[in-house]
C-alpha cells in the first residue's frame, strides 16, 4: 500500500504534511470550510459558562440519520470496501502525549489517519488558531487540504487524533462524492463514517464529564457514537472497550451496544422477544384480514397495511401472491422484503448478512 511521503514543514505557523504551502493553494480551487463541533461546559465562579455548542446532549436524537448514513456507506463503498476497514486505528499509532513536539506529533498522527483511510496522495496542511469550532478543513480539489485546529489542542494534545480523524473523513467523503443535504445531516454522516470505518472511537474517547466540567467532540451524542461503534464491533468482532481512557466513553459505548443489540431482536427476526412476536402476530393477522377483504371486494379493505410507526416492519400484498413483510436489515438498515410463510432465511443483498426470520 502506498504511504504518504514528505517531511513536515512549518510555514507561518502551519505544519505541512507531505507537501508545501504554496502561496496560491488557497486560490486555485473553490473550497468548502467544514467545522467540527466542540461542546464544552465548565463550572465558573458564580455560575456556569457554556462555550462552543453548550452542554453535552445525550440519548439518540439523530438515530434515523445515523442509520441512513450506515446504509449510504454500504451503497457507495460496497461490501468488499467496507470490510477492507476491518481493523481499527490502533491506539498506539495515534497516541499523543504532552511531551511530544506539537508539529511532528501532528504529522505522525495525520499520516497514520491518511494511511488508514487509504488517501496516499493527500497532503494535509495543519495549523492552530483561536476559533469557535474544534477544527475545520478546506475541501478543495486537492491534493492539498488545509486543516485548522483550535488553539486549545496545543495543551489538549491527546485529543488531536480525534479532531484529525473527523477532518480526514471529510476529505475521504469529499473524494467519494458522498454527502447528505444540510450541514447537520452531513456532519452526522461524517461522524458515522469515521466511527464505522475504524477511527471514530477516538471521538468517543474525547468525551469526558465530571461534576464541574464536560467535553465532547463531534455532532453525535456519546450514546450515538457508542451505537455506531457497537454496530461496527458486531460486524468485525472487535472489542474497543480496552481502548478507552475515559470512563464516560466506556459507559456510552455499553449503552450504545445495548441499543445495537436491540436492532437484532426486532420481529420478524427469530431473536425477537415474546412481546415483540406477539405484537407482530397481531399486526400480521390484521394485514391478512385486509387482504381477504380486498379480494372479496369489500371497499373497506384496500389490501394494504402499513404497520404503526412505532414498529420497524410493514406488510404489503404481492399482487395475487402471498402477503409480504418488509423490515430493516439489522446490520446496514436497508429494507428487506420477504414472503409471509413461517420460518425463512434471507440474505441482505447489500451487506450480505444472513437473517433467520419467523414471518
Amino acid at each position: 500500500m502506498a504511504t504518504l511521503r514528505g517531511a513536515l514543514r512549518v510555514v507561518g505557523g502551519r505544519s505541512v504534511i507531505g507537501g508545501s504551502a504554496g502561496s496560491g493553494a488557497w486560490l486555485l480551487h473553490p473550497h468548502v470550510p467544514v467545522g467540527l463541533r466542540w461542546n464544552e461546559l465548565r463550572g465558573l465562579s458564580g455560575g456556569a459558562g457554556v462555550a462552543n455548542g453548550g452542554p453535552v446532549k445525550h440519548g439518540y436524537p439523530h438515530l434515523e440519520t445515523v442509520r441512513a448514513a450506515v446504509t449510504a456507506l454500504y451503497r457507495r463503498l460496497s461490501y468488499d470496501t467496507v470490510h477492507a476497514f476491518a481493523t481499527s486505528v490502533a491506539p498506539v499509532d495515534v497516541a499523543f502525549c504532552d511531551t511530544d513536539d506539537l508539529y511532528l506529533g501532528a504529522q505522525r498522527v495525520a499520516r497514520e489517519l491518511v494511511r488508514h483511510f487509504r488517501l496516499p496522495d493527500a497532503r494535509l496542511i495543519v495549523s492552530f488558531r483561536e476559533m469557535e469550532h474544534a477544527a475545520n478543513v478546506e475541501l478543495t480539489a486537492g491534493p492539498e487540504y488545509f486543516i485548522e485546529l483550535n488553539d486549545r489542542f496545543r495543551t489538549h494534545r491527546r485529543d488531536i487524533g480525534a479532531a484529525l480523524a473527523h477532518e480526514v473523513m471529510h476529505v475521504y467523503l469529499h473524494r467519494l462524492g458522498l454527502s447528505f443535504p444540510g450541514t447537520r445531516d452531513n456532519e452526522i454522516l461524517t461522524d458515522t463514517a469515521t466511527t464505522y470505518l475504524g477511527a471514530g472511537w477516538l471521538l468517543l474517547d474525547a468525551y469526558r464529564e465530571d461534576a464541574s466540567s464536560s467535553q465532547k467532540l463531534g455532532y453525535l451524542t456519546p450514546e450515538e457514537f457508542g451505537y455506531v461503534l457497537a454496530k461496527r464491533s458486531l460486524v468485525f468482532g472487535e472489542d474497543p472497550a480496552t481502548w478507552f481512557t475515559s470512563p464516560q466513553a466506556y459507559t456510552a459505548y455499553t449503552r450504545g451496544l445495548a441499543q445495537a443489540r436491540q436492532d437484532e431482536r426486532q420481529p420478524p427476526l427469530t431473536a425477537a422477544g415474546w412481546a415483540g412476536r406477539r405484537r407482530y402476530a397481531k399486526e400480521r393477522r390484521h394485514a391478512q384480514d385486509r387482504v381477504v377483504a380486498a379480494v372479496r371486494g369489500d371497499v373497506r379493505g384496500d389490501g394494504r397495511n402499513i404497520a404503526p410507526g412505532d414498529v420497524p416492519y410493514a406488510f404489503t400484498p404481492d399482487g395475487g401472491g402471498p402477503l409480504r413483510v418488509s423490515f430493516p436489515c439489522p446490520t446496514c438498515h436497508q429494507r428487506i422484503r420477504v414472503p409471509v410463510r413461517g420460518r425463512v432465511r434471507a440474505r441482505c443483498g447489500l451487506c450480505r448478512t444472513v437473517l433467520d426470520c419467523d414471518t
